[in-house]
């Protein structure tokens, strides 16, 4: 049997923009009753390219459409600074083109709250080394961009503790703290449905709250001009809007599951007046995937089927009795509370987790080596949320929007990008991985350069496989400083250790 994917045409192989777009248009109409707007030629800043359009932010005029997703590297010290791999990616963020950083990076807002002993970590003593990480990104934007280019750059901090997903000490052994016993996520990181120990309580939630505002006080110092108060993705932000079943203030219903997250936003609002605000939010999650056992073979993993859940399933922004289903009735009240509330105008939207469905959150053609081959087209997953996003921009009003999802139409990313910010869909395309590879794709399109395929994101997923095994991220096919690096060479022998062992 060959690989599932290779169902699925790959981007390369499409030899028009017409023939993309057709294809595309027959996808979003079978799977979610909508036109895609797909346009026939990118435009340039000069040119009147709805990218180039500035955009003002509580005050702030953004200079073009165009975002940097967080990038987390796995290339901190122990004590949470940054070390040359992360200015190097930092100053690629200031060259890329975009006007809008979104957060740069996840940034733990204390120890215990680390995905990975390597995660930078917003500690009182690492106030330099966070200065010295904006300074990178401003300088090498001056020098690529002009003295006075930085006058419409906009940058901000991700704000994130882990929680489930905490490895604060050792790349290989879970420290989870949780919001509550998920029936089916416990069993992924090894906590028995029996033991609380792993759980928050009130107090240590409330406590978490400081802990922000702390964080959000060196970022105000460093010079930030916002922090992303992160609820994304699995991690604890994001785990306490599906807490249906915790007990208390901080679980069971709509007003007390999202308590803590307004707790956090009102408590920076108060401390850090002049820092705005903004929050990256999984829009929809599904329950975790895994390898389809029956269309397995020796080397070659099946596609992605559900793990078994119980219903009604603990999922934010799904049908909680169809779970495959969305339902964004929840996050629309959400995104309308924090704005009428708390005044955050200022949304980065996503979907579901790397850690259990990442073709839902990260579509690709070529899966993690320990993942799943893909279930659906992943021009699907990427739909899928333009959709998500559509409906939520047009249900609350006077928000501002940072779509995701966007690296897999590679060669056709600025036909796509350029249409749905024309037609109002979203202000903003953000782009992640791809900035690995082709930092300054963004500068390319805007100038009017033709893109350059040969340092396209393929979605081999390398980024992804490496942190898995505890190397830092980057990518290794195409970027030749990780390609040279010495951990090139032990990705490849983990990736055929793994291959191997699932022959046997």
């Amino acid at each position: 049997m060959d690989h599932p994917s290779r169902q699925y045409p790959k981007i390369s192989a499409f030899a028009s923009v017409g023939e993309f777009r057709a294809y595309l248009q027959e996808l979003a109409q079978k799977n979610f009753g909508f036109d895609i707007a797909v346009d026939e030629r990118p435009l340039s800043a000069r040119d009147g390219s709805p990218l180039a359009e500035p955009m003002e932010i509580a005050g702030f005029t953004v200079g073009n459409r165009l975002a940097v997703q967080p990038m987390e590297g796995w290339d901190g010290t122990l004590e949470g600074l940054p070390t040359e791999r992360t200015l190097r990616r930092w100053r690629h963020f200031g060259e890329s083109g975009a006007k809008l950083i979104w957060g740069g990076e996840a940034v733990a807002v204390r120890h215990d709250g680390r995905a990975n002993p390597n995660q930078l970590c917003a500690r009182p003593e690492n106030v330099e080394g966070f200065r010295l990480l904006l300074q990178t990104l401003r300088e090498a934007h001056r020098e690529r961009f002009g003295e006075h280019a930085c006058k419409d750059l906009l940058v901000g901090l991700q704000l994130t503790h882990s929680g489930r997903f905490s490895r604060p000490n050792r790349k290989d052994r879970p420290e989870p703290r949780i919001v509550y016993h998920h029936p089916v996520l416990d069993r992924k990181v090894g906590i028995a449905a029996e033991d609380d120990s792993a759980i928050l309580s009130d107090e240590e939630l409330r406590q978490l709250v400081e802990n922000y505002v702390a964080a959000a006080r060196l970022a105000e110092q460093v010079g930030f001009d916002f922090v992303d108060i992160k609820a994304c993705h699995g991690y604890l932000g994001h785990e306490t809007l599906s807490a249906f079943d915790r007990p208390g203030r901080y679980g069971g219903t709509f007003e007390n599951r999202i308590r803590w997250l307004c707790e956090v936003i009102a408590a920076v609002r108060s401390e850090c007046p002049r820092l705005m605000i903004g929050v990256r939010l999984s829009v929809f999650d599904f329950p975790p995937f895994e390898p389809d056992p029956n269309r397995s073979t020796p080397g070659k993993l099946g596609p992605g089927v559900p793990s078994p859940y119980p219903l009604p399933y603990p999922g934010f922004g799904c049908d909680r009795n169809d779970p495959l289903k969305l339902d964004l009735s929840e996050p629309i009240r959400l995104v309308r509370h924090l704005r009428d509330q708390f005044g955050v105008v200022l949304f980065n939207f996503t979907a579901g987790s790397p850690y259990y469905n990442p073709h839902i959150q990260r579509p690709a053609y070529f899966p993690p080596s320990d993942g799943y081959e893909p279930p659906e087209d992943p021009l699907v997953g990427c739909l899928r949320q333009i959709y998500a996003v559509r409906q939520i921009k047009e249900a609350v009003r006077d928000i501002i929007v940072v779509g995701s999802a966007y690296t897999y139409f590679q060669e056709f990313f600025p036909h796509v990008a350029q249409a749905v910010v024309r037609a109002g869909w979203v202000d903003f395309v953000g782009l992640g991985r791809m900035m690995l590879s082709y930092w300054d794709l963004s500068a390319d399109i805007l100038a009017g350069r033709p893109v350059d395929r040969r340092r396209l994101c393929r979605t081999f997923s390398d980024c992804t496989t490496a942190p898995r095994s505890g190397l830092p991220s980057g990518c290794y096919p195409l970027d030749d400083y990780y390609k040279q690096s010495p951990e090139a060479e032990e990705l490849r022998r983990i990736k055929l250790a793994r291959r191997a062992a699932s022959q046997k």
